[in-house]
């Protein structure tokens, strides 16, 4: 219990990283919601990767480039965010249009894009030593040092998200539960699939820069998934995976702590777990 006593210190040493592990936690699976409901699950997959992937070219830049210099500080940050956010939504409405169209194979792309952002990562980074050293352990999962800005950040554009989607939340499940109902009551399907899109962006997009794509993956999908056969409605199932995804962070970050371990892959672990015991239990109740 000493350990926990530390970690609820407002003067711990790694408080902004319980702080943003936290806000990810409650916040991503809102957005996993809508990837479950529009049976987008491979692509939230994909997501964080191709969104890490942006973050490794923008701070690569000066390698081949002349007009960047060494990127540091606001500079890194500026250019982190802005090749994370660009990467993500132009990913996000390129393959929503080709699906749209009926063109191909989507999850074929979507894997491809996936293999293809995380070599691509490795690569870029290994051409710019001075990026590599901090943003393979984020990569990685290891959530250690979180800037006061970065944190500030990542909770408003996610109070932002939460917010949008808390109000908007009768048409954004329209169009992803029942998308010829909403055309029936002439709902603008395009414009809402488009805000939808937006918000899945730009909550990747910030996770990714704060807390890596490993934990971004793992909250987006895994509360969500875990709690879907056992939510009565809607509400239910977004509230319940929120709720999960918050106290699964705080429990692998305790855990973490105590064991030395990594927090990205403790997180993943834990909700892995936790999604066999609801398999195992979601069986059970289906013989009874």
């Amino acid at each position: 219990m000493e350990s926990l006593r530390e970690i609820l210190d407002p003067d711990f040493l790694l408080r902004n990283s319980v702080y943003v592990s936290l806000i990810a936690g409650f916040a991503c699976p809102l957005v996993g919601v809508f990837l479950v409901l529009r049976r987008m699950v491979f692509l939230g997959v994909a997501l964080p990767q191709i969104s890490s992937a942006g973050v490794a070219l923008a701070l690569s830049m000066h390698v081949w480039s002349g007009h960047f210099g060494n990127v540091h500080g606001d500079n890194e940050r500026l250019a982190a965010v802005a090749g994370s956010v660009i990467f993500t939504l132009a990913t996000i409405f390129g393959l929503a249009f080709l699906e749209r169209r009926g063109r191909g194979f989507v999850e074929g792309r979507i894997g491809t894009l996936y293999v293809v952002s995380l070599a691509g990562s490795l690569l870029l980074l290994s051409q710019c030593p001075q990026a590599e050293s901090g943003w393979m352990d984020l990569f990685k999962g290891q959530i250690i040092a979180v800037s006061n800005s970065d944190l500030q950040l990542t909770a408003v554009v996610m109070a932002l998200v939460v917010g949008v989607l808390v109000f908007f939340r009768r048409e954004f499940l329209l169009v992803s539960f029942d998308r010829e109902m909403a055309v029936t009551l002439k709902k603008n399907v395009m414009l809402w699939d488009v805000g939808i899109y937006l918000l899945i962006g730009l909550t990747i997009s910030i996770a990714v820069l704060t807390v890596g794509p490993l934990i971004t993956f793992a909250f987006l999908l895994l509360p969500p998934l875990i709690v879907h056969p056992f939510a009565r409605n809607m509400t239910q199932f977004a509230v319940a995976s929120s709720v999960l995804g918050g106290v699964a962070a705080f429990a692998g970050f305790w855990i973490a702590y105590v064991k030395d371990y990594p927090v990205g892959p403790t997180d993943v672990v834990l909700l892995g777990a936790l999604y066999l015991v609801a398999f195992v239990v979601k069986k059970v109740m289906g013989k009874g």
